[in-house]
């Protein structure tokens, strides 16, 4: 057995280097990457018009807030869903509904979308989606692929990973990445290790209103907390999460936060901390369950680990979690067992912030040491079990068996890749078909487009020898991704009439505008081609108010009819909306500007589109 060898904090610099120096690659390294493909690779990918994608690819759009949903072989993007970022294209964060969801944000920071999941596979329900920039969380409905809920997440500072949700989905697991004091309070730097904490947020879903909530939350000791995974089968009541800074540095983390030889793996029992809570072990904290591990003993363990880990895995038959720290050469396979039998006969070597530290000997399985692969991130899984981790260092994918810790395969892949994921590679039951690299950097991939490189996700056929066949450029880069059955979601393509709506209209005759003081509410209907907001007026496609008027328009598109979307916009107002076949969407706003506005249908709709206009007209104060 490979013994783990702690890098020695004076080899960072060598470390910073190689991964600057990569990036000097020469051409004929480049082009040996990118013309490996064949024609009999290009037809694995090839999906001809009319047929569809066996998979889709979910792919966070980090700071642009957004989700990338792509088509896999094909990798043809298919759409971007906004979730925590404005978007003009389909009015969201313009929209009632939306913009109250985005509670006063124009921007978020998406990372780490996870699906929900029944008995450990993905069941194409709902994905869930986290807000670094802003402390939020997202859950979308798949049927429509629109956002339903958004939370702010209280006590935290940038939730970078959700846990992918428990097996049947009872929670997902917001750690933070800023340690912060509770309640963002005002505290002295110099009082960090006493004042901050790392809370962790257990969040649950209810399906049947489609609500987040805030079950309880831990404050964990002030470190950063990366990515965590949870577990499955025997190791199902349990979470693995990574952590940096354990030496609790406040400034120039670069050297101050990688003294130390280890960070640690926090491990535990969220069966066992929700029983807590039920028992009332817990102190209510800025209206908050919040557990104190220092204080309500029991369910959390720390595993030490090579420092500054990114990635912590659990295999699909949940027996092991693997991780690894971004500066070591090696990645370690964890027992589940092991630890389950560390923490029965309490084999620790210490404690911080009176949470028990296992032995690592007692913890650990292996140590895996690929030869000159350097900078292990994160490892996906396939319908074998072996493990697919990603070299940022090196630039390359290493397929590797955890059960013996020999190296099978690798390839190249351009360049840096941070995470990758397998079709269904977080379930059960990995499909073992495909794996693409997200990669930090493209440079020369792609024609350029001037200073501002996309990035690259490559696709890579696992089936047999690794091998890339295909790319495609993304921007911002994808901070994570999940690939599911395309046959497990089942969309809607019209909206359902909804006779208990009282915001919707579905008849001509009644489209109406009602006043209420200085309340003015537009009932109305969109059709090709026109709009209709009061059938009895003398001109039904005009909406006119008074200045000051505090605006309502409820609008329904009444073309029950696959693909026939209408914007609404009015001219120099800054509003815009959109309304999907079926749907009723609201715009509420003040009529703070007197004049003369053309309203239209800002999305392509029939031969005469152009023609689909109104307008709404404000009478001045005086």
């Amino acid at each position: 057995m490979k013994k783990w060898v702690p890098i020695a904090s004076g080899l960072l610099a060598g470390f910073v280097a190689a991964t600057i120096s990569f990036a000097d690659f020469s051409t004929s390294t480049n082009n040996q990457v990118a013309s490996g493909s064949t024609k009999s690779d290009a037809e694995k990918v090839y999906v001809p018009f009319g047929e569809k994608d066996d998979y889709y690819l979910f792919a966070s759009g980090g700071h642009s807030g957004q989700m990338f949903i792509y088509g896999v072989p094909s990798m043809r993007h298919i759409r971007t869903v906004p979730v925590f970022s404005q978007d003009s294209a389909t009015g969201y964060g313009f929209d009632e509904h939306s913009k109250k969801m985005m509670g006063g944000y124009t921007w978020g920071d998406l990372h780490h979308p996870a699906f929900s999941e029944t008995k450990g596979d993905y069941d194409g329900k709902y994905m869930f989606a986290t807000d670094v920039g802003n402390s939020r969380a997202a859950a979308m409905d798949l049927e429509t692929f629109t956002v339903k809920d958004i939370i702010n997440v209280p006590n935290t500072s940038g939730p970078h990973c959700a846990a992918f949700v428990t097996e049947n989905t009872e929670y997902m697991f917001l750690p933070t990445r800023f340690a912060v004091p509770i309640g963002s309070e005002y505290k002295p730097l110099d009082e960090y290790s006493q004042q901050y904490r790392g809370v962790m947020s257990a969040v649950t879903f209810d399906q049947n209103q489609e609500k987040l909530n805030i079950a309880y939350q831990v404050a964990l000791p002030p470190w950063s907390y990366d990515l965590s995974d949870a577990g499955k089968k025997s190791s199902a009541d349990w979470a693995v999460m990574t952590t940096y800074n354990t030496e609790e540095a406040t400034t120039n983390l670069e050297i101050n936060a990688s003294q130390a030889d280890r960070d640690f793996i926090v491990l535990f029992n969220w069966k066992e901390l929700e029983k807590m809570v039920a028992e009332g072990q817990y102190d209510e904290v800025t209206g908050q369950k919040m557990i104190f591990p220092e204080k309500h003993k029991g369910g959390i363990y720390l595993v030490p680990v090579a420092k500054s880990p990114h990635g912590v895995d659990v295999t699909p038959d949940g027996k092991h979690f693997i991780a690894s720290g971004k500066l070591a050469p090696s990645m370690t396979v964890f027992s589940f067992e092991k630890a389950f039998e560390a923490v029965k006969n309490q084999d620790f070597s210490g404690e911080r912030n009176g949470i028990p530290i296992l032995k690592y000997e007692s913890v650990m399985e292996r140590e895996v040491n690929p030869e000159n692969a350097l900078g292990p991130l994160h490892t996906q899984f396939d319908d074998k079990g072996m493990a697919y981790t990603t070299m940022f260092i090196s630039s390359e994918i290493v397929k590797w068996d955890p059960k013996t810790g020999e190296t099978l395969d690798r390839v190249p892949v351009q360049y840096s890749p941070g995470h990758s994921v397998a079709a269904e590679g977080d379930t059960v039951s990995p499909d073992g078909k495909w794996l693409i690299a997200l990669n930090k950097i493209a440079k020369d991939s792609y024609l350029s487009v001037g200073p501002s490189h996309p990035e690259s996700m490559q696709l890579i056929d696992i089936s047999g020898k690794m091998k890339v066949i295909q790319s495609s450029p993304v921007n911002p880069e994808p901070h994570y991704a999940q690939i599911i059955k395309a046959d497990k979601i089942k969309t809607i393509e019209v909206y359902p009439k909804d006779e208990n709506n009282k915001l919707a209209t579905y008849k001509q005759e009644d489209a109406k505008i009602v006043r209420n003081g200085n309340e003015v509410h537009v009932y109305g209907i969109a059709m090709r081609s026109k709009f209709i907001f009061d059938a009895k007026a003398k001109r039904p496609d005009v909406i006119e108010v008074n200045q000051g008027d505090k605006v309502f328009i409820h609008l329904t598109n009444t073309d029950f009819d696959e693909d026939i979307t209408h914007g609404f916009a009015i001219n120099s107002y800054n509003l815009n909306m959109e309304v999907q076949p079926g749907q009723t969407n609201t715009l509420e706003f003040t009529a703070d500007k007197a004049g003369t506005f053309p309203l239209y249908c800002t999305n392509f709709c029939s031969a005469l589109h152009q023609e689909m206009t109104g307008y709404f007209l404000v009478k001045p104060k005086n």
